[in-house]
């Protein structure tokens, strides 16, 4: 996570939407940057209701706006499930070794997820909280000129981006019947990311 007090604004974290990449390149110009641990690192929208803006509220009497990337919802896992290919993750309980990418994305879509599926959630991630709390600026991570154009504008630097946390490169094959599924059960991950401006 990161923080730009001045133009009070909060860059969310959300795994495997290359925000790592951001915050290394943003990082000298952020206030302050959360990189560890993972849990506030990535801290969704509610703990970042719970736990940091309470700080720069009673504090500082300042609000700040968050922003955050969505990743296609398809894609997104499938990022998940090539991140878990690594070879020093095989023989632990949340590799994708030997596991097809259907029968990833059905581990994903069951009540009590296999560790090998247990990844979150976009949606949950990026839900709006009771009190109004909620993402402001919400980017495609398919489009990255857009993104790319808001923080030029709203930090006045074009952040220059390496390939970081990387997941290796291979097919992925989902059947349609998965998909189908996948789709249908997962519908307001889907609509949400349709409603973002692109």
């Amino acid at each position: 996570m990161l923080i730009f007090f001045k133009e009070r604004l909060a860059f969310l974290s959300v795994p495997k939407t290359g925000t790592t990449a951001y915050e290394t390149a943003l990082a000298p110009r952020a206030d302050m940057v959360i990189s560890e641990p993972p849990m506030l690192k990535h801290a969704p929208v509610y703990r970042y209701n719970r736990f940091i803006r309470p700080m720069f509220l009673k504090v500082c009497e300042v609000e700040l706006e968050l922003m955050a990337v969505m990743r296609e919802p398809v894609s997104w896992l499938g990022s998940w499930y090539r991140y878990r290919q690594r070879p020093f993750m095989a023989g632990k309980p949340n590799s994708t070794d030997g596991i097809s990418f259907d029968d990833f994305v059905r581990g994903y879509m069951k009540g009590q997820r296999p560790g090998f599926a247990d990844v979150g959630s976009q949606l949950k991630f990026l839900e709006s909280q009771p009190n109004g709390v909620g993402v402001t600026h919400l980017f495609r991570y398919e489009d990255q000129p857009r993104l790319q154009a808001f923080l030029q504008a709203r930090l006045g630097v074009t952040p220059e981006l390496a390939r970081e946390n990387v997941s290796p490169k291979m097919p992925l094959d989902l059947s349609p019947e998965v998909e189908t599924r996948f789709r249908r059960k997962f519908a307001d991950d889907f609509a949400l990311y349709d409603s973002i401006p692109g």
